[in-house]
């Protein structure tokens, strides 16, 4: 019951955060929380927390106890050395205790490298929650570029109804063929398909944002635009010198070749030797059937017996185990180091990417605006023009034609500027 209110509660508190519109921090932060390659990376991470536990815990000594009973019937051995059928039947306990003085001095890098590896997968999860952020900037922007050219598409439906109406006021007047309003109607229907598919386009990417945030429903969802597009693009060079230091991805690689150092130092302790301290107790009870036996707490007494010991095991010779555990971590030593010389690349040619994007849809998006403005001032010209009887309606619908994909171009090449602006402020924190 109190399960199932806890569910209630979770479920509502849900469902009034998705009635709300959501910024990009909102969903960032929400992705992160929920997404299940962060969720899976948190758990690698737990798993090497207890890696570190666990190498501390070797240093600890090894205690254990034991009890036995066991029953034998028919001919044994006599202790007159001849043998006679008789039953017999042995109690005894013992407690020991092992302690580690020196093991090759693997106790100790095995600490350090499980002390490393926890840096490094640290450092992974951090990348992962990065990438997560870089899908929900792209995606985010992608919803709102979507709700532009649904805005444009809707501006294109509404120029075209405005023609459609005058058209026919000029039909009824005799100024135009009647073949204009046939025209004008065809015209108006194909922009409100081009509604719909906008429209359709939106909650596609909407839905597919909302899937990146797991979200349980879409109902409700919606996001807010950004405030602007930024003061300036960064250089590339400043925020690959910037992303050298403070990238995890990055940081995670450097990581991951240190633990590969301790990882071959601790495949070397193979080699060396070890030495443990041992103590035990115990004592034992021993009957013999048809003969008479000493008491069982007497036994138990005079059967006490204690022990301390030393134990030196030196390698001579193990298969080569050792050697291969050694070959093994330089080989995964080269693999992290091509490993990280592959992120460097990568994420050098993303930066650079960026970049040049950037400064391209930034000159794209100059252009556009002129564009767009020309256009527009061609398209009120044309419709001046179109009144008075001097252009036809074919001349008036490419005039609009052609400012509606000035404007469309001016959409995309500001979301583009957008978007890639965004990567570079990301890549520089």
């Amino acid at each position: 019951m109190k399960r199932t209110l806890i569910s209630a509660v979770v479920a509502a508190a849900s469902m009034q955060a998705m009635a709300e519109n959501w910024t990009l921090d909102s969903c960032i932060n929400y992705a992160i929380e929920h997404n299940i390659s962060v969720k899976t990376s948190m758990m690698d991470k737990r798993s090497a927390e207890l890696a570190v536990i666990e190498a501390k815990d070797g240093f600890l000594p090894q205690a254990e106890a034991q009890a036995s009973q066991s029953f034998n019937f028919g001919r044994g051995l006599t202790s007159e050395n001849t043998y006679a059928n008789r039953n017999t039947s042995q109690t005894g306990w013992s407690a020991g205790v092992s302690l580690p003085i020196f093991q090759g001095l693997s106790a100790v890098r095995k600490l350090d490298y499980s002390r490393a590896n926890l840096k490094t997968i640290t450092e992974q999860c951090e990348a992962v929650k990065d990438n997560v952020e870089l899908q929900v900037i792209s995606q985010y922007l992608q919803v709102l570029y979507c709700g532009e050219v649904l805005d444009v598409a809707l501006e294109q439906e509404r120029l075209s109804a405005v023609q459609r109406d005058r058209t026919k006021v000029l039909v009824e007047e005799g100024k135009v063929p009647e073949l204009d309003y046939t025209q004008a109607v065809a015209q108006v229907a194909q922009n409100h398909l081009t509604v719909v598919n906008s429209g359709n386009d939106r909650t596609l990417a909407l839905l597919e944002l909302s899937q990146l945030l797991q979200l349980p429903s879409m109902e409700g969802f919606d996001i807010v635009p950004l405030p602007g597009m930024g003061q300036r693009t960064l250089p590339a060079d400043e925020v690959y010198s910037s992303a050298l230091q403070n990238n995890h991805a990055l940081r995670a690689g450097r990581l991951e070749i240190e633990a590969a150092d301790k990882n071959i130092s601790l495949a070397k302790t193979g080699y060396y030797p070890r030495l443990s301290f041992n103590a035990g107790v115990g004592s034992s009870y021993y009957k013999i059937s048809g003969f008479e036996n000493a008491p069982f707490h007497r036994q138990m007494r005079d059967n006490f017996n204690t022990s301390l010991g030393f134990t030196l095991s030196i390698p001579l010779f193990d298969a080569f185990a050792t050697r291969n555990s050694v070959r093994r971590a330089e080989v995964s030593r080269t693999t992290a180091m091509l490993r990280l010389e592959d992120t460097r690349s990568n994420l050098y040619k993303a930066i650079k990417q960026a970049y040049q994007q950037a400064i391209a849809a930034e000159s794209r998006h100059e252009a556009a605006l002129v564009a767009e403005e020309a256009t527009k001032a061609a398209m009120e010209a044309m419709d001046v023009k179109y009144q008075y009887g001097r252009a036809n309606a074919t001349e008036l619908e490419q005039a609009r034609s052609e400012y509606i994909q000035a404007r469309m171009s001016t959409v995309q090449a500001r979301y583009e500027t957008l978007l890639r602006r965004r990567i570079l402020e990301f890549y520089n924190r």
